[in-house]
């Protein structure tokens, strides 16, 4: 609690949320489905920046909340710059993932907020595009472009098993925390000296064996084991079919898929499973984009 970060690792993919921030003389007007987090953030980016105007405000996210695809990090920092840019940019990228991170949300079923866990990850690769390692408090290590041009599939295995507020709270701060520092030499080697050498040499298969060992330490096994073993298997048996890049998302259940392989022959594997194809994508290594209208 009250401790930013944990590190993490992640990718940004073409499935994109939208921010419209107009300022006013005063006042707060919304068009979202969960206006608590574009209240608290608001506020927050107010504090900070001394701005004494209102905002109208207009957001769509990419529909997928709770499932491991950064549903409300995404929204946030597209909120986050949006608001930047719409006072004459006072803060830089890095101080507004940072903001985000170190007032972070999620919405209550009542419609009010309570603090979540933001590991930074999705914050750095929206606004970089392309692969991020992020180690504790919030603190970039390194991005880069990854896998240009390869196909990307997002399965989402059923599951009763909340990803959201508390569990997704006591998940990640009682438990894989303690994972993580019984396995951090081991961890810090696979990402220095072949996981980030992987992605200098845009070696994908190479890469997914890095990342698939990595399932298996620390808090990400702490995320998968939340769920079920029955992850591991849907997940061993995508890459006992050839898949090169198979791991599960954040605190899931959405397994991600990157490989050179067409859909119709990752669609059998999956059909196989029992499971199917909720998004195709590509990953994007632009990261975040500013228009201005007049």
């Amino acid at each position: 609690p009250a401790r930013p970060g944990g590190g993490g690792i992640g990718f940004a993919i073409q499935l994109y949320c939208s921010v419209e921030a107009e300022c006013r003389p005063s006042g707060l007007e919304i068009d979202y489905s969960r206006p608590a987090l574009i209240r608290h953030f608001v506020e927050v980016f107010k504090a900070i920046t001394g701005y004494e105007g209102g905002f109208s405000i207009r957001a769509q996210d990419h529909q997928h909340q709770h499932v491991g695809l950064g549903s409300t990090s995404t929204i946030m920092i597209s909120l986050a710059h949006a608001l930047n840019y719409a006072v004459g940019s006072p803060l830089s990228p890095d101080q507004l993932r940072k903001i985000i991170g170190n007032n972070y949300v999620e919405e209550t079923a009542g419609g009010d907020v309570a603090f979540g866990f933001e590991t930074g990850v999705g914050p750095a690769v929206s606004t970089h595009g392309g692969m991020a390692i992020l180690g504790d408090e919030l603190t970039l290590a390194y991005h880069h472009p990854f896998a240009e041009g390869k196909n990307v599939f997002i399965v989402i295995p059923p599951s009763d098993i909340s990803s959201a507020g508390a569990k997704e709270f006591d998940l990640l701060m009682n438990r894989a925390r303690a994972l993580d520092y019984r396995d951090r030499e081991l961890k810090t080697y696979f990402v220095l000296m072949d996981l980030i050498p992987a992605i200098e040499e845009d070696d994908l298969k190479r890469m997914g064996a890095i990342i698939w060992e990595i399932e298996f330490r620390g808090s990400k096994r702490a995320e998968v084991e939340h769920h079920s073993f029955e992850l591991y298997h849907y997940m061993s048996r995508l890459r006992e079919a050839g898949l090169e890049f198979v791991g599960m998302s954040s605190v899931g259940p959405s397994i991600s898929i990157i490989t050179d392989k067409e859909r119709d022959y990752v669609e059998k594997v999956v059909r196989d499973l029992g499971l199917s194809i909720a998004v195709e994508t590509k990953v994007d290594n632009n990261g975040l984009s500013i228009t201005h209208t007049c």
